[in-house]
């Protein structure tokens, strides 16, 4: 069953995350994953929540997903993110 990765990302040093960037994709898809937001403007629809960066990142599963944010492959865009952001993420299993 597929698991969707909700992300959202304060930014607070863009040049490091402009390089968090270029490396993060080659993680995301050697887990199976795949971009189904990156950014944008994300508009809310009830409630005082104020999403800085809204990333969704579909994997085929949650222990799919897992796997991926603690994969050796993701550790390097992993510490700059950390360096660059701070970030709010969970992982639901879709329907």
């Amino acid at each position: 069953m597929a698991a969707y990765v909700i992300v959202d990302i304060d930014v607070t040093d863009p040049a490091i995350y402009e390089e968090y960037k270029k490396l993060a994709p080659a993680a995301v898809a050697a887990y199976g994953g795949k971009y189904l937001a990156r950014g944008g403007p994300a508009q809310v629809l009830e409630g005082n929540w104020v999403p800085k960066r809204l990333v969704i990142l579909e994997f085929p599963s949650v222990d799919q997903a897992k796997k991926w944010l603690d994969s050796p492959e993701y550790s390097n865009a992993k510490k700059l993110r950390h360096q660059a952001a701070t970030t709010n993420m969970a992982v639901v299993p879709g329907v």
